[in-house]
């Protein structure tokens, strides 16, 4: 005798209603995948819990590639069945094209970031890890170029400042070896002056005390019986004038 046919109703309870789920949900997905392999089909398949929690399958991980294509086949079916539909019902459609899109570009980035991986198949794992790491390896070769060009150009200054400090240092030298030939060439000139001065005869100087021309010196201060100062007297056109002065005074 048959089993009976099962009245297909929600189960109240919750317990078993979880386990239910959970088996059955196990089936489909084998059920999907053996449909796949048995008859070359594409399948995407996706189930959401009660508790909003995400469940899916697809043929060789292509979950983008089966949305994208059932989108442009859903969306060219409604536009052959509803031509004469208004731009707003248009802009519902796009609106719910990109609202699907979005939610596959979330979950995808939650994958990436090691987020909700329950769901996933060892396969699928494998395609992320291969993803992850291939970014990875983009991610160190864009941080090394960035490296090499940040050194390169330090390089380049720190040559351009030991250029710039060797200028400098060689103005320096220079400054010094033309303050220290002026500095030889004023101590030149100084001991040339004073080896001409050195050098100058005196002029004959006639002692105002001795006998001049057969006059004699007398005790009131005359020459020859004339009254006055004897320096006065004195004919000495190749005296200077400061010696008359010092005589003088």
């Amino acid at each position: 005798m048959g089993r009976g046919r099962v009245q297909l109703k929600r189960i109240e309870n919750k317990i078993n209603r979880q386990v239910t789920f959970s088996k059955r949900r196990s089936g489909l997905l084998k059920k999907a995948h053996e449909i796949s392999v048995l008859c070359d089909a594409e399948v995407a398949l996706i189930v959401f819990s009660h508790k909003g929690k995400l469940f899916e399958y697809a043929t060789d991980s292509c979950m983008e590639r089966i949305l994208e294509r059932y989108e442009r086949y859903s969306y060219a079916e409604r536009e052959l069945i509803a031509t004469d539909l208004d731009t707003q019902g248009s802009w519902s459609l796009e609106h719910s094209k990109l609202k699907a899109r979005l939610e596959l570009l979330q979950r995808n980035q939650r994958h990436y970031m090691g987020e909700d991986l329950d769901t996933l198949t060892l396969r699928e794992l494998q395609n992320l890890e291969h993803q992850l790491d291939t970014a990875l390896k983009h991610v160190r070769t864009k941080k090394n170029q960035l490296m090499h060009e940040s050194i390169s150009e330090l390089q380049k200054k720190d040559k351009a400042l030991i250029d710039q400090n060797n200028l400098l240092a060689k103005k320096i030298k220079e400054k010094e070896k033309e303050q220290a030939k002026e500095a030889q060439l004023e101590q030149q000139n100084s001991d040339l002056m004073i080896s001409s001065v050195g050098a100058m005869p005196l002029p004959h100087l006639t002692d105002p005390f001795n006998n001049i021309g057969g006059a004699n010196y007398q005790e009131d201060g005359g020459i020859g019986g004339v009254q006055g100062n004897p320096i006065q007297n004195l004919n000495t056109p190749m005296m200077p004038p400061w010696m008359f002065r010092r005589l003088s005074g």
